[in-house]
């Protein structure tokens, strides 16, 4: 069976069984900041989870792409160890429960029409504590008690606080050829190749609360996972995953690339196996938009690829060549995944480019390591130390076996136990980076139990009538809060827009001839109602009351116009520089927008322009705002852009600009683009990897940013004496003047310098053999005070020279050694440090040349005098 139609039959089934199927999430994990990458497939559905969002169907099933990079040396080495891989899943937010999931599970893995395993195959574990488990298992689905393992640690899902419970993983007998059942190891849970797990149900039944302690949860949840390349391998009666129709292809084409012959070398083997794991994981993160870079998820990237690259020259093959595989990747996995067929040129780009800096980079890291092992050597040891072979390791990605063969010919050896113990905690580091505290929230609360309906009619009204149906205040439902208190309200209709897709909330009031209540804040609760945070600013609030409700109208009405501006700069940004540019990110604002975006390279102020004057023609073209609900095939079909990390539901809001513009949005628009008026970029810059972002303004905003411009603009043509249209030509000219009045400047310098040092020769003394002039000039900074050291060395041919210079209340010195004396042991850096120490200051430098600065110019004599006497530390 084909590993596409495993996860075809997969999502299937539990369709079948009223799940809904969630699409794949991004690899890149969307407001949740405790995870690098998305690890499971539970990780996008956290907010269900702990109950922050409420599920439009409590029943869910996916099939997730994932990544874990936490035992990478072990990739290519054992059966089954990956960095990307896909996680098959089926959820139950607060609806089904054990006695459904686990037959459920009986019936997928043995019935013929699904997966059709052996029944008599299949072990599972169980939590020791969870009878009511085990007696499912032997009671209702009928394994035998034999094959029933009652465990304790290994049988509970715990990650902190949150939410959390007990498990049952369910195994695979694999047959004698993998395994003696006389091995104390060989049993489902041991470590073995016979038993293989390949599912694992969660009964998250508790919560895991602050204080250590475990209560049972207001609604239990069922979270499961199975591997889907371990699917593969047992029904394709293969050895390992990386023989199954998921990586065999990749195998097949590198061996294609490089001439060997897979199952033949198990070296070649290795690194086989590590490209084929690598490649996937490269090609998914680029196309989820992570580029290369030297931090977070851009640098395991980077690694990855340059881990890659490296195993290929173990093949023997010295250049690019990984972005020839992208192909194979897409064909294997674009049925599902699509992202990785529509974006293949941009993502060959990438990994080509990454791939010719890294060949670069191997040849600095080859100086590199030839500096350690002179290094080494100086210091009269035979071994490279383990935490410079890791810092070649993990800063160049410097194999730990090519620095141990150059080594060797220069007569070294290498610290493997100390390399081992840098790279232990490393990974170390990033485990506990995968486990921060934040990744879940207790479950309960008032809002997660608030069933009442509201209703936003925000989008054609802004001023209603309405009635207060629910008050929060301090985390308990209340009916009466007073004057002076901060507390939450929710209304039976409201139109005021809750913080969304980069879209502030609205703020404004909401009053009555009873009270007044300033809006500040506005959030959706779990079940989508919208919940205003507000301050009671006269009168005492009451659940019931009647209500006037009034968006700040002013406030909104900008807004609206940097929300569609948005949409016209995303639109803009895909024209001018690819349509590989994604959001990944925005924010606006009655004032401004914010507007995050992936793209691979630096942006030119001619690209920039032509963005802003397409945008600039949108809103110049009185383009109608069309807005429409459709059914999310009808308009994916349509063309229309679905946002970055957003989830959507069977029906979708679509916003259309003319034929310019369509995309997937629950905001605030326009009804026609010339209500914008104006758009103009303030600044555009490099956030992260491959991440750029732009500001900018619209409307009236924008009006006010190029009034301001102009009046900066029209003072300076003022201090130019100038008009407006001349400002160019009169800064140029100014500037072409202090250029020449500059080298004018250096000129009457250097004859300065000429004549103090003229005038110097006489100070000169023979100390020991050596010519020494330590003396005080007059020089007005430390430029012309180096010119004139630089005339004594050009005078005196040998000596050892420090002078110093009273600028602005300061001491200036500068210190100089000839290369005959260098040559000798004389070091300017260790004179001029102690010098300075004497006039209340420091420096230092090189052996031939040091500078320093000091604050007590009355010491500056006694210091200079002290100079003969600090030469006898060199004789």
């Amino acid at each position: 069976m084909k590993a596409s139609e495993i996860r075809s039959k997969w999502l299937q089934f539990f369709a079948s069984k009223g799940h809904k199927i969630e699409p794949s999430s991004s690899l890149v994990p969307h407001n949740d900041p405790s995870l690098l990458w998305i690890n499971a497939g539970i990780a996008p559905l956290k907010p269900y989870l702990d109950g922050r969002e409420i599920p439009e169907n409590p029943r869910i099933t996916n099939a997730q792409k994932c990544i874990r990079t936490n035992d990478i040396e072990n990739v290519g080495k054992t059966r089954r160890h990956h960095t990307f891989f896909e996680m098959l899943g089926n959820f139950s937010i607060g609806d089904y429960f054990k006695k459904e999931v686990i037959p459920w599970a009986w019936e997928f893995l043995t019935d013929p029409q699904w997966i059709g395993f052996d029944p008599n195959r299949i072990s599972v574990t169980v939590h020791e504590d969870d009878e009511e488990a085990f007696e499912i298992w032997n009671k209702q689905i009928g394994i035998p008690e034999e094959r029933i393992y009652k465990l304790k640690e290994d049988n509970f899902w715990d990650i902190g606080e949150g939410p959390c419970g007990p498990c049952t993983e369910i195994f695979y007998d694999r047959g004698d050829k993998y395994g003696d059942l006389s091995d104390p190891e060989c049993w489902p849970g041991g470590e073995n190749e016979r038993f293989l797990e390949v599912w694992n149900l969660v009964f998250t039944q508790f919560n895991h609360n602050k204080d250590g302690s475990y209560t049972p949860l207001p609604n239990k949840n069922i979270d499961t996972g199975a591997g889907l390349e371990r699917f593969a391998s047992i029904l394709q009666d293969v050895d390992s995953n990386f023989d199954t129709d998921l990586f065999k292809p990749i195998i097949d084409k590198t061996c294609e690339l490089t001439g060997v012959k897979y199952h033949v070398n198990e070296e070649h083997d290795v690194a086989l196996k590590v490209i084929a794991d690598h490649i996937r994981t490269v090609a998914f993160s680029v196309g989820d938009g992570v580029l290369p870079s030297n931090e977070g998820r851009g640098y395991v990237i980077r690694r990855l690829l340059r881990r890659a690259v490296r195993y290929g020259k173990v093949l023997g093959l010295d250049k690019p060549f990984l972005h020839k595989l992208v192909p194979t990747v897409g064909e294997i996995m674009g049925v599902y995944y699509t992202e990785v067929v529509d974006k293949r040129e941009f993502i060959e780009k990438v990994i080509r480019t990454e791939e010719e800096r890294f060949h670069e980079t191997l040849s600095d890291g080859l100086v590199i390591l030839a500096e350690m092992v002179e290094k080494t050597r100086q210091a009269g040891t035979n071994q490279i130390s383990g935490p410079d072979a890791f810092k070649l390791y993990d800063t160049y990605g410097f194999p730990f076996d090519l620095t141990e063969d150059f080594a060797s010919e220069k007569g070294l050896t290498v610290d493997r136990a100390g390399f081992d113990t840098s790279m232990k905690e490393q990974r170390d580091r990033a485990r506990a980076a995968s486990h921060k505290e934040g990744g879940m929230k207790v479950q309960g609360g008032p809002l997660s139990d608030l069933t009442i309906k509201s209703e936003f009619v925000g989008y054609n009204e802004l001023v209603v009538t309405a009635s207060i149906v629910a008050i929060v205040h301090e985390n308990e439902l209340v009916d009466i809060v007073g004057v002076g208190e901060t507390c939450q309200v929710v209304l039976d209709r409201t139109p005021f827009y809750a913080e969304s897709g980069g879209q502030v909330s609205d703020y404004g009031i909401i009053r009555s001839n009873q009270v007044s209540l300033k809006v500040e804040d506005v959030i959706k609760a779990p079940h989508g109602q919208h919940v205003h945070k507000v301050l009671v600013v006269s009168g005492v609030l009451r659940k019931g009351d009647s209500v006037e409700a009034i968006v700040a109208a002013a406030e909104r009405g900008d807004i609206i116009k940097n929300h569609t501006a948005t949409h016209l700069l995303h639109k803009a940004l895909k024209e001018v520089l690819g349509t590989h540019v994604n959001q990944a990110g925005s924010l606006v604002e009655p004032d401004r927008l914010r507007f995050d975006f992936s793209h691979f390279g630096s942006i030119s102020s001619e690209e920039l322009q032509d963005v802003e004057q397409r945008v600039n023609r949108q809103i110049w073209n009185n383009t109608n705002v069309d807005i429409s609900l459709k059914a999310i095939a009808d308009a994916k079909a349509m063309g229309a852009m679905a946002l970055f990390g957003e989830k959507y539901g069977d029906i979708v809001r679509v916003v259309q600009v003319g034929d310019y513009s369509l995309e997937l949005c629950g905001g605030c628009h326009v009804q026609n683009t010339g209500q914008i008026g104006l758009f103009k970029i303030v600044s555009e810059s490099g956030i992260g990897s491959g991440v750029r972002r732009i500001e900018a303004v619209s409307g009236r905003s924008a009006y006010e940013y190029l009034d301001q411009q102009l009046q900066l603009l029209k003072e300076s043509a003022g201090l130019l004496k100038s008009n407006v249209q001349d400002v160019p030509k009169r800064v140029e000219a100014t500037l072409q003047q202090v250029k020449e009045l500059t080298r004018e400047n250096e000129s009457l310098r250097s004859k300065l310098g000429r004549i103090e040092a003229g005038s110097l020769t006489d100070q000169v003394k023979q100390i020991a053999g050596v010519s020494v002039l330590a003396a005080q000039v007059n020089a007005a900074d430390m430029d012309s005070l180096r010119n004139i050291v630089d005339e004594m060395k050009t005078k005196l041919g040998s000596a050892v020279i420090v002078l110093g210079a009273v600028a602005d209340d300061k001491v200036n010195l500068v210190a100089a050694v000839t290369p005959d004396l260098v040559a000798k042991g004389f070091h300017a850096g260790k004179i001029i440090k102690k010098v300075a120490q004497a006039v209340g200051g420091s420096g230092g430098g090189r052996p031939d040349m040091a500078q320093a600065g000091g604050k007590d110019a009355s010491k500056l004599q006694a210091a200079l005098s002290g100079v003969e006497g600090l030469l006898s530390q060199f004789a």
